[in-house]
């Protein structure tokens, strides 16, 4: 990590100056005494005085947490070339490239539960037609139907395409003005989309809000940016043709016409929710806000969780982990919005539904505040490993 890294870390424009960090938030601070829960509002001016330098020490004391962080994301910048073998092994073995030799395919802590189990196997093997299954097939959509989070996402449509995926992958970003990680997903020659390579790349802040720089709780996810689907005609899994009867007002004919609307699909996870580059500006849509906490919750599990442990979700044996981080919410009515489409003096009625869901078709209901939600944390962890780069898709 470089020097001006550091600097950019040690000093945010929000903590500057001592009177700075108290002022941004002083207003909030005395009218929250409302409810009895906050009272320093209502103590003695001296003692104020002192409470507000102890909020002075907090923010120097993030400033040097910031700076931890700061070393965090550059180790595990370093460590990714490390899992990177590894990660190339298991590509190549997925996809039929390299045999495992006998060798490595023993699981010397399994010997205690597979005694007896492998003898079986190995009748059953001699039964079987050597050399007709190519690696693992249809892996990662494996792994991702064992993902509770990511199972939401697959729809029937969108499992063909799946089929496709051989690899998923993390690249890191630590530039000082710009850090961040790149999900890259990469497929086989396939007759949906011309794309070789799919990728998602998440925006992360090390250091504090310089609007709430006493709110600091770590690194967090602020934005993601997707890329461009090259769609083949007629293959595009996020839109499908509903038919609408339109009735014309003053003679009441009534006519049939086939339109394309969006429908959920996992390949929305591409186009997320836009983020406001306005700091004041605050997303007043709620769906959207929903939508952007559960693409940053994704982003955050599939580096951390599911790209370095993707065997095990492939077999079952972990499952998501912040499953229990969030309280089961009551169901809520789907409401349906009607189109009203003016052809001239037309008035529609649909035949079939055609409403689609919200972009990304994600339907988890964490809050904003919530741990990956907009300023949600994304704390430093495993990261997956990084192949050699492919721009085959544009950022949006």
């Amino acid at each position: 990590m470089d020097k001006n890294d550091n600097e950019q870390v040690a000093s945010p424009a929000s903590v500057e100056t001592p009177s700075s960090t108290v002022d941004t938030s002083q207003q909030r601070y005395d009218s929250m005494g409302d409810d009895g829960s906050f009272f320093v509002g209502s103590l003695p001016a001296e003692v104020v005085r002192r409470v507000n330098a102890l909020r002075n020490i907090q923010a120097e004391h993030h400033k040097i947490e910031a700076s931890f962080f700061e070393e965090v994301h550059a180790l595990e910048c370093r460590y990714l070339s490390k899992y990177q073998p590894l990660y190339e092994k298991r590509l190549n073995i997925i996809k039929g490239a390299y045999e495992p030799t006998e060798e490595e395919s023993k699981c010397a802590f399994d010997e205690d539960e597979t005694d007896e189990q492998a003898k079986k196997d190995k009748e059953a093997e001699g039964k079987k037609d050597e050399g007709t299954t190519v690696g693992i097939p249809e892996f990662w959509l494996q792994v991702f139907k064992n993902s509770d989070v990511l199972s939401e996402l697959i729809k029937e449509q969108d499992e063909e395409v799946l089929k496709h995926l051989i690899d998923v992958r993390i690249t890191m970003k630590n530039e000082a003005n710009e850090k961040g990680f790149t999900i890259e997903f990469e497929f086989t020659p396939n007759e949906y989309f011309t794309n070789t390579v799919l990728t998602k790349f998440y925006e992360l802040r090390t250091g504090p809000d310089e609007h709430e720089p006493l709110a600091y709780e770590g690194p967090e996810i602020i934005k993601s940016k997707g890329c461009e689907i090259q769609w083949n005609k007629g293959k595009n899994v996020t839109m499908k043709m509903v038919k609408k009867r339109q009735k014309h007002k003053n003679r009441g004919t009534i006519r049939v016409v086939t339109k394309e609307v969006q429908t959920d699909s996992f390949f929305n996870f591409f186009t997320p929710p836009t983020v406001p580059e306005d700091p004041d500006a605050e997303m007043e849509d709620s769906d959207e806000m929903r939508m952007l906490a559960a693409d940053f919750e994704i982003g955050h599990m599939l580096r951390d969780s599911i790209v370095p442990k993707a065997v095990l979700y492939y077999t079952g044996e972990v499952a998501d982990e912040d499953d229990g981080e969030y309280d089961e919410e009551g169901d809520e009515d789907d409401e349906d919005d009607d189109d009203d489409d003016d052809d001239d003096d037309d008035h529609d009625d649909d035949e079939h539904e055609g409403q689609a869901a919200p972009r990304g078709g994600h339907h988890h209901h964490h809050g904003s505040g919530g741990k990956h939600g907009p300023g949600g944390k994304s704390r430093g962890g495993k990261q997956g490993g990084a192949g050699q780069q492919q721009p085959e898709c544009k950022q949006q």
